[in-house]
Formats: C-alpha cells, sequence, structure tokens
C-alpha cells in the first residue's frame, strides 16, 4: 500500500502547497502531474513547471525505509479530496500505470506517468548568498509592489520584480512601463550589492504561500536561480535575465504635496471611476488652493466630478491619469494616510506614506 488510512487534510493540505504552478493543459504531460515520493514516514510533494519548482514534506509518523514514488494528476487529485466528506480516511495503492484511491465507500482510478520522468530543476546555486527575514516582512514587501509588474510584456525583464540586496537592505521595485512600485525592508548582515529579477509566477506563489508571522524564511540566490525555504515548504525558480529599467531616475522629488484620507479618496475614485472611459480608464486631477476636484467622463458624454477640501497650497495644476493605477496603490498600502506629490501637468505623480519612509509608487499621467 503506497498511502495508508491517513485524514484526507493530510494529503489535501500539501497539495495546495504546491498546486498553484500546475497547468492543466501542458506541452509535456507529466508537467500536469505532481511527484509524491514516500521514504521513512516522510511524504514529498513536488510541482514543477520547468521554471519554478515547490517541494513540500509531511512526517505520517510511520514507514519503512523504502522509497516509493508515483505522479499523478494534480488539479483531478485536489479535486477529489476536496469533495470527500470531512474527516475521510484515504488509501492510496498502485496498480501498474494507475493509482487507485479509496475514501468510506468511494473508489477513483487514476492514471500515473513514471516518477523517473519527472523533470526536477537541477540545482543551480553555487557560490549563492543568503539572507534570512521573517516572513511576514519579505510577504509585505512583496504585496507592496507586485500590482505594477508587468503581464506578459515583450521586455520580459518587466515580468517580475527586481529583488535588490544591498548593505543591510532588501530592496524590490516592479514596473509595467506605466507604473513604479518601489520598497525596502533591513535585514541582519552587510552585503556587497546584488540584483535579480524574480519571475511573475514566483512573485505570486510566494505572496500566497508566505505566512504572516515572524518565523523565517531563508533566500539564497545567484544569478540563475533563487530558493527560498520556509515552513517545511522549498520554492526554487529561474530568474529573468535582463537589464531592468533604472528604477532611481524613475522616482521624482517634488515640492507640491498634497496629503490626503486614504478611505475618502479611494472612495471618490471608485464613484468617478464609474463614469471614466471603458478603455483608457482616464481621470482629471484639477488642483487649486485648497481644493482637488477629480472628473471624469466617457464617449457617451457623461460626466462624474468629486470635489474634496485639501491641504493643499502648490501652484494649481490639471492633470489626468489612469484611475486603475492610482487605486492600485491605495489598495495595497496599509497607512491611513497617503500623500501625493505633484511636478507640472506632464510630469508623473508620487505616492507616499508618512508610516514607511521607503515606499514610493510612481503613476506617469496621461493625456484626457
Amino acid at each position: 500500500m503506497f498511502i495508508e488510512q491517513v485524514d484526507k487534510e493530510t494529503i489535501l493540505k500539501p497539495l495546495q502547497v504546491v498546486i498553484g504552478i500546475v497547468e492543466r493543459k501542458q506541452t509535456l504531460p507529466i508537467l500536469s502531474n505532481v511527484l509524491i515520493e514516500k521514504q521513512d514516514g516522510k511524504i514529498r510533494f513536488t510541482a514543477t513547471d520547468l521554471e519554478i519548482q515547490i517541494t513540500t514534506t509531511i512526517d505520517t509518523g510511520s514507514g519503512s525505509g523504502t522509497t516509493e514514488s508515483i505522479t499523478v494528476g494534480g488539479k483531478k487529485l485536489q479535486e477529489i479530496l476536496r469533495v470527500l466528506p470531512e474527516q475521510s480516511k484515504l488509501s492510496i495503492d498502485t496498480k501498474e500505470n494507475k493509482a487507485q484511491l479509496k475514501a468510506n465507500k468511494s473508489r477513483f482510478s487514476l492514471q500515473t506517468l513514471p516518477a523517473q520522468d519527472f523533470p526536477k530543476l537541477s540545482n543551480q546555486l553555487e557560490n549563492a548568498k543568503k539572507i534570512t527575514l521573517a516572513q511576514k516582512a519579505l510577504k509585505a514587501l512583496l504585496f507592496s509592489v507586485q500590482y505594477a509588474m508587468a503581464q506578459q510584456d515583450v521586455r520580459y525583464y518587466l515580468n517580475g520584480v527586481l529583488l535588490i540586496v544591498e548593505g543591510n537592505q532588501l530592496k524590490v521595485v516592479a514596473t509595467d512601463g506605466h507604473r513604479l512600485a518601489y520598497n525596502a525592508g533591513t535585514i541582519e548582515g552587510n552585503y556587497d550589492k546584488q540584483e535579480i529579477i524574480l519571475p511573475r509566477k514566483a512573485v505570486v506563489e510566494l505572496s500566497k504561500l508566505l505566512a504572516d508571522s515572524d518565523d523565517p524564511v531563508d533566500l539564497e540566490f545567484s544569478q540563475q536561480q533563487v530558493k527560498a525555504s520556509f515552513s517545511g515548504i522549498t520554492l526554487t525558480t529561474k530568474v529573468i535575465e535582463g537589464k531592468f529599467p533604472d528604477y532611481e531616475r524613475v522616482i521624482p522629488k517634488y515640492d507640491n504635496h498634497l496629503n490626503m484620507e486614504r478611505a475618502a479618496m479611494q472612495q471618490s475614485l471608485q464613484r468617478v471611476a464609474i463614469l471614466s472611459n471603458e478603455k483608457f480608464r482616464g481621470v482629471r486631477f484639477v488642483l487649486t488652493e485648497k481644493n482637488l476636484s477629480i472628473i471624469s467622463s466617457n464617449s457617451e458624454q457623461e460626466e462624474a466630478q468629486e470635489e474634496i477640501e485639501t491641504d493643499y497650497h502648490g501652484e494649481a495644476l490639471d492633470i489626468g491619469f489612469n484611475v486603475n493605477y492610482l487605486m492600485d496603490g491605495l489598495n495595497n498600502i496599509s497607512s491611513s494616510t497617503a500623500t501625493f506629490s505633484f511636478g507640472d501637468p506632464n510630469s508623473s505623480i508620487l505616492m507616499t506614506t508618512p508610516d514607511n519612509q521607503e515606499f514610493r509608487y510612481v503613476v506617469m499621467p496621461m493625456r484626457i
């Protein structure tokens, strides 16, 4: 018997850890499968898409020294386990090229593929740097910038997050060419500068899997690979090759500042966005002494306008932005106040927060 009489949750939880990178339709059928290996009372689950690999291990507390392994359709196994009744006891046996699942009065027979054909990522972490920080710290850093990553951009180096280790800081940057988000956190130690670009899929998975706790995450990285180890999970990913844009040149320094209550700004933007052009999503900021007008219109000549009293004392400005980009920034900060800084009508807007001196969010203007 491959697995005998275990709670369905014992298998479902580790399966859900690795399943995020499994695609149903793959050029290689085995990439739709999860590798399950059993040895010395431990069961290890591995999934890969040839770019990223996630592994997690559970301890069943019983078993022999023999090693057994199978690969089985990850999504199908997950769906079966999800719909089994709570507290179901599960057994899995292997017969020829099938995995036989039994739980209560349910029986399932799933196709397997040879475990020796499963393509594990090779180790490319020679001379890797290693840093350790709290899981919640890394999760917060990634969350604060990941919405600004590009999606399937031909400039492949934009489809991810730039990680920079320098001195006692870990810096993170994401941009899609229309906006840029930057943040930094403190780490123990003092390191020479090193930059790598973490692929979008790896960023999304890490953000999901990292806990909101002080438990540590170890990050090892070389010029080819990054490995994150935490809570019995190992995520290994190739890095994106290419030259990331000079983010320091993009982040402006302005003298005109506008302090806004985040919730009030979010609600005003939500209301004005309803009548913005569906394709371009543009809104106008008209700034005058102590007043901000947010205006939108669409091709049906419909219009929305919000008036907000402010502490603004700078030059009068009329400037347009994509409302979705502004909302992304506001939705991903925890501060109750946001500071908007302006240049001239053709310059980008800079968003910062009073409780995080490192965070920067830059949005390019648009003609409306």
